[in-house]
């Protein structure tokens, strides 16, 4: 294993300029959507070849063989979308009326809606205990779903804000505290944290990928900074620049690679050459914007919903500083490739 020096080494002499170009990753292809609305997360199926969209009142269901959408599943809010298909269920986070929708993987029918807490933002399945986390972000709880019975079996007081959330298949799930600054690490079966780890002197983590072979967590934080800790025991092995504005990270184990959309526009890929050694591959542009993206491991690419934008609405006492209005029908998924794994 490298030491923490080669890692500080490849960042210290990286330079943008050598980094690589649109030319070695792009964007490929555009897929248009359409409908009213923004979006949030998205989540791949790679086996199944589907990709799941967050679209407002809406997941949209992409076949990625012929780029057509195959089902439109009603929500309400929606943020994010977990898959569980060993048990052949999906479930979706409701953010505008505190429920999770469990839902049939193969007919895409709704089996049953659960209340949880207020503004479920983040939900991840955890395999082992089969249970499904909803990260509340209003209400800084988690709630826990028996993803077999479909009723909620707990819930555990988080210390702040939760985003993204991650779970490493052996009984443990991670998820960022955006406003203090701290990744935590939850014991599935105990439903308890067993850890609280700062990212100092990075900041705002609101960002997750995982890979659980070598035991690292790739937190993307406010300060344009990825940071790699040991999902261990919490030590940054390491950061990595990336763009401003980043809402999803994503792993592809099969190329090795770590990906940070950015609403910036700006895609980074970085190649993991070992568990402790990372080196930016390309800053792609992608668009104002597009600040989450999944990875599809069966072919490498990213996927990147983005949109045109209008004005902002008034403000209000409940929206301040209202987010820029998305222009009608104007929805599309960029897919950005490059290179295929090296040998």
């Amino acid at each position: 294993m490298k030491s923490l020096l080669a890692i500080l080494l490849l960042i210290a002499t990286w330079n943008p300029l050598q980094a690589g170009t649109s030319s070695d990753w792009s964007i490929v292809k555009r897929i248009h959507l359409g409908g009213l609305g923004g979006w949030d997360y998205v989540t791949s199926d790679p086996a199944a070849e589907r990709l799941y969209v967050s679209h407002a009142a809406h997941v949209l269901v992409l076949d990625l063989k012929t780029d057509k959408i195959i089902a439109t599943l009603d929500a309400v809010g929606v943020h994010g979308i977990a898959l569980a298909p060993e048990l052949n269920r999906g479930f979706i986070s409701n953010g505008g009326n505190g429920t999770v929708t469990l839902f049939d993987l193969k007919t895409f029918k709704p089996i049953t809606t659960v209340k949880v807490g207020e503004n479920p933002d983040a939900i991840c399945y955890e395999p082992v205990t089969k249970r499904v986390f909803a990260f509340n972000g209003r209400s800084s709880t988690v709630s826990v779903i028996d993803a077999t019975a479909g009723k909620v079996i707990g819930e555990i007081s988080l210390p702040g804000k939760p985003e993204f959330a991650q779970a490493d298949g052996a009984g443990f799930v991670f998820d960022n505290i955006e406003d203090m600054g701290l990744v935590l690490k939850i014991d599935a079966t105990k439903l308890n944290i067993v850890a609280r780890w700062p990212v100092a002197p990075d900041t705002e983590p609101s960002a997750l990928a995982i890979d659980p072979k070598s035991h690292r967590l790739f937190v993307g934080c406010g300060d344009q900074k990825l940071a790699v800790m040991d999902d261990e025991t919490g030590r940054i092995i390491g950061t990595v620049p990336i763009g401003q504005g980043v809402d999803a990270t994503a792993y592809d184990p099969v190329r090795h690679r770590v990906f940070a959309s950015c609403g910036d526009g700006t895609l980074t890929v970085i190649n993991q050459k070992s568990a402790d050694q990372y080196e930016v591959e390309a800053i792609v542009p992608t668009a104002k914007g597009a600040r989450t993206m999944a990875v599809d491991s069966r072919t490498g690419a990213a996927y990147l919903p983005s949109a045109q934008f209008g004005p902002p609405p008034a403000p209000t006492p409940e929206h301040p500083k209202p987010h820029r209005s998305v222009l009608p029908d104007t929805l599309e998924i960029l897919v950005v490739s490059g290179p295929q794994a090296q040998k």
